[in-house]
């Protein structure tokens, strides 16, 4: 069983038991000499590219995350870098349910994909990696306005309805990326996974919370861009990770949107380069937007409509009622009522109570394995809800413990049965236990028969929220299950690892720890052995580029780099944008 690493970071240390069950070990050993290699070329790119783009002055916003151009950084340093502003980070495998990853979010802890992208994919990559979520994520969290916007957006996602089919979209993405950065997959996997995809994108029905939550974070936290609507900057974090498409989405061609509450309507692929961007003038503005949405969300409006997602969503949810009790479950059924919006409530299966999100004492799933009721609504000939009555008002009305009782409430619901027990909150009714008990609507049907034994009747008089997942979560898990599709790992073959070995030793050259004098038996191994490199003559160009007693190494790594890319298009951009880096001299800050 894997033990749960801290990084002796306060944040992490205060993650409920349900959200461990997604961390796995970064395994930094792991990295090899070129996923570092890759890690520095992109980085190098980005900032030549984003020291002007990027919304924040991109150095010192790596520093502050802890990261650095020259290597993949460690979760501990990432932790170090974080706890100053109050955050922390994880690594997970892959893609994780979005209703997980807005939930890290609330917690103030940010999600990194172990893997790093492969040479093929490193552009872009069609799956999360460590150079997406820390290099693209981290470097803005220290931004105090965009900080605030992202914890409460994991807050609010924490609380939205998805439904069964986002679950099944999850798997399908999950599923296709994981396939896509696999070495030497079959091409009929990837199309019969696509197919997947593809069929669950046409049959997801009317989008649920959840997923119009996530155009909202895609628009924004993944591919948003701030500023004047001529001259935005990117702040998106799959924007700022994506050396490709981080310069492409300034083209006009890509259309710029004022980011409003619309942006709900636009769904995205996240296969494709985006063909429109949001532009948000402040990051105020973020938080604005995600408050307009959460105003129409279960969780603020509750009610029938709260009711009613929340029985189509299929997950477990949390019924809020006016007196403060949290009942949680599979919400089964409810009756409508004029007066207070319902009056009768059922889950199903395991159920539990809470308050102010603490599981309440003796009110756990073992007193309610088969779901809980709840009653709503007001006593005949009284003018408050039942749920205000105190000991001695319901004595008056013939309510006590251990009588029989009849009662009828405004709405017509009857309820006739043998009273156990009483259950107050602040001297305030709370539960009414009943030993047999029939309760009937106004129009005649038996909501409970007394055949069905024993009754813990919850009471209220409102329901102001219903939301997703348990009020208390670090008890109770948030229903989710481990994806089976695990990523996975490369096995490289002999004459991989030799080629990994001649970057560690390019690196030990650049770092001044041996001497120059290695690279032509370096440059003459990648000529006879490794034709289609390209990364590892970059990195001695750029060793060699200015020092004249290499100029003979240098020239023909730069003619080889040249023909290249005539003869490789794939490789052409990169190879052109690694040289102009070379001959502007850069200077990395």
């Amino acid at each position: 069983m894997q033990v749960f690493q801290d990084f002796n970071n306060e944040q992490v240390k205060r993650l409920p038991e349900h959200l461990r069950k997604y961390i796995v070990d970064q395994e930094y050993d792991h990295y090899t000499p070129v996923d570092h290699a890759l890690w520095r070329y992109v980085m190098r790119q980005n900032y030549s590219y984003l020291k002007d783009a990027a919304y924040y002055p991109y150095i010192p916003g790596l520093k502050k995350a802890g990261l650095t151009i020259e290597k993949i950084p460690s979760l501990q340093e990432i932790n170090d870098a974080l706890s100053e502003i109050e955050w922390g980070a994880v690594t997970v495998d892959g893609f994780i349910p979005p209703a997980a990853f807005m939930e890290y979010q609330a917690w103030r802890v940010l999600v990194v994909a172990a893997d790093i992208r492969t040479l093929d994919h490193i552009e872009y990559t069609p799956a999360p990696d460590i150079i997406h979520e820390s290099a693209g994520h981290a470097p803005i969290i220290s931004d105090v306005h965009y900080n605030k916007f992202l914890s409460h957006l994991g807050a609010v996602g924490a609380k939205a309805m998805f439904s069964k089919q986002d679950h099944e979209l999850y798997e399908a993405i999950r599923a296709l990326s994981i396939l896509k950065e696999t070495y030497g997959v079959d091409p009929e996997e990837v199309k019969a996974a696509e197919d997947v995809l593809f069929s669950c994108q046409q049959n997801m029905g009317a989008p649920s919370e959840m997923a119009l939550l996530s155009r909202l974070q895609w628009w924004t936290v993944e591919y948003g861009l701030i500023g004047p609507l001529d001259n935005p900057k990117i702040y998106g974090a799959g924007l700022l990770s994506s050396i490709g498409e981080s310069s492409s989405c300034m083209r006009p061609e890509v259309k710029k949107i004022p980011y409003t509450i619309d942006a709900i309507h636009y769904p995205y692929d996240i296969t494709k380069p985006q063909p429109y961007l949001f532009v948000t003038p402040t990051f105020e503005n973020l938080l604005d937007v995600l408050r307009e949405f959460e105003s129409g969300m279960a969780m603020t409006t509750g009610g029938v409509s709260g009711l009613t997602k929340a029985i189509s969503s299929e997950q477990i949810c949390t019924i809020v009622l006016n007196n403060g009790v949290q009942v949680f479950g599979l919400v089964a059924s409810f009756v409508e009522d004029n007066e207070f919006g319902t009056s009768w409530i059922t889950t199903k299966g395991p159920s539990a109570l809470c308050r102010d999100d603490k599981a309440l004492k003796n009110s756990g799933k073992d007193q309610f394995p088969n779901g809980c009721t709840i009653l709503i609504g007001r006593l005949n000939n009284t003018q408050v809800g039942i749920d205000q009555h105190n000991e001695v008002s319901l004595s008056e009305l013939g309510i006590t413990r251990g009588t029989d009782c009849h009662f009828v409430l405004s709405n017509g619901i009857a309820v006739e049965g043998s009273i156990t027990d009483l259950i107050f909150h602040q001297e305030k009714l709370e539960q009414i236990h009943f030993g047999e008990v029939e309760i009937i609507s106004a129009d005649a049907r038996i909501l409970h028969s007394k055949s069905q034994g024993n009754l813990k009747l919850i009471v209220g008089s409102g329901v102001p929220s219903v939301f997703s997942g348990a009020a208390d979560k670090m008890i109770f898990d948030d229903g989710l299950q481990l994806s089976g599709k695990k990523t996975k790992r490369v096995e490289y073959a002999e004459k991989d690892v030799q080629y990994h070995a001649l970057f560690a030793l390019i690196r030990e050259i650049r770092e001044g720890n041996r001497t120059t004098e290695e690279l032509s038996n370096i440059w003459l191994t990648l000529q006879n052995n490794y034709s289609d490199d390209w990364l590892a003559s970059l990195e001695i160009a750029e060793i060699t580029a200015y020092d004249e007693a290499l100029l003979l190494i240098y020239q023909e790594v730069r003619r080889h780099l040249e023909l290249k890319c005539r003869t490789s298009p794939a490789h052409k951009k990169l190879i052109v944008d690694g040289l102009s880096i070379i001959d502007q001299k850069m200077v990395f800050e």
